[in-house]
């Protein structure tokens, strides 16, 4: 599938405000070969089930991005999503109607994670106790090393400790509300 050119510019926009201004604890890149296929890790925010893992996945654009909206995955156990599945939010391919051409890159990233610190179940979603979130935690690392398309995409996050993403002293993102919308849960505030 190859992009379009409004595609093409939009997400070597996109790519260049990431790399200057990163999103707290995410960090993404796409692939060289296919600028539609974008890797990502998030590293797991402090004081959540998650805090020290490292969670890698991908995000797909359609050809007519921005457009229509793209497809989310997580590659990484995380106890939260099922790994190398597709996950439903109101900014993927699933909800084609909720989709903003505003949305970026980032914005998406920093949904998907707020949707990971939920307990929202939907397609692509699992149930896990916070000992499990916390025991894939601890081993997220070593399973991400083990993977050669995360070492390919990720040479500088692949050695043998994990590696601080560069803004990790941001403040996470508050857990998503329904479908994954970024809105602090009802009777939260």
């Amino acid at each position: 599938m190859s992009a379009s050119k409004m595609a093409i510019k939009r997400l070597q926009k996109e790519y260049k405000a990431h790399q200057a201004d990163p999103p707290a604890f995410v960090r993404a890149k796409p692939n060289e070969a296919n600028v539609l296929e974008w890797h990502y890790i998030f590293r797991g925010p402090p004081d959540t089930p998650y805090e020290g893992g490292e969670y890698w996945g991908t995000v797909v654009f359609p050809k007519d991005y921005p457009f229509a909206p793209p497809a989310l995955r997580m590659m990484t156990p995380s106890g939260r999503f099922e790994p190398n599945k597709s996950i439903c939010t109101s900014m993927s391919e699933y909800h084609p109607g909720s989709w903003n051409v505003a949305w970026s890159v980032d914005t998406i990233l920093v949904g998907l994670l707020s949707f990971m610190l939920s307990d929202e179940i939907t397609t692509g979603a699992v149930k896990s106790s916070d000992a499990d979130r916390k025991a894939l935690a601890t081993k997220s690392h070593a399973w991400n090393v083990s993977q050669p398309k995360f070492k390919g995409m990720f040479p500088d996050y692949a050695g043998e400790q994990p590696k601080d993403l560069p803004n990790m002293s941001g403040k996470p993102p508050a857990p998503a509300g329904p479908q994954g919308e970024g809105k602090a849960p009802a009777g939260s505030s």
